[in-house]
């Protein structure tokens, strides 16, 4: 799902040097790039789930301006993963309505 040979910008030669666990499986990234490119990567498109109709939510517009595509990051909810960037050994869950804290009950 990526862009390896781009016509324009040539062979993408950046090292997939970081791992990070979503929703207890490890995949592999690039340090520094969104989350959700990492994700898109992986085949993950469902990010979080309204909490209303419990509708499946992934990338909408990659700007950070909508809140499709928030997850909750390191214990932390709505965390907008399109314009958060990828650390070695992040812990990413798919949120399910507003989400909660990690120290929540």
């Amino acid at each position: 799902m990526r862009v390896e040979k781009h016509p324009i910008l040539g062979d993408d030669k950046r090292e997939r040097d970081a791992s990070i666990v979503v929703d207890g499986k490890k995949i592999s990234a690039v340090t520094g790039e969104p989350i959700a490119a990492a994700l898109l990567a992986a085949g993950i498109r469902k990010f979080r789930v309204t909490p209303r109709f419990g509708s499946p939510r992934g990338l909408f517009c990659g700007i950070g301006r909508c809140t499709d595509c928030v997850m909750t990051v390191d214990g932390q909810p709505n965390v907008r993963t399109c314009v958060t960037p990828v650390k070695d050994g992040m812990i990413v869950e798919t949120q399910v309505g507003f989400g909660k804290w990690a120290d929540e009950p």
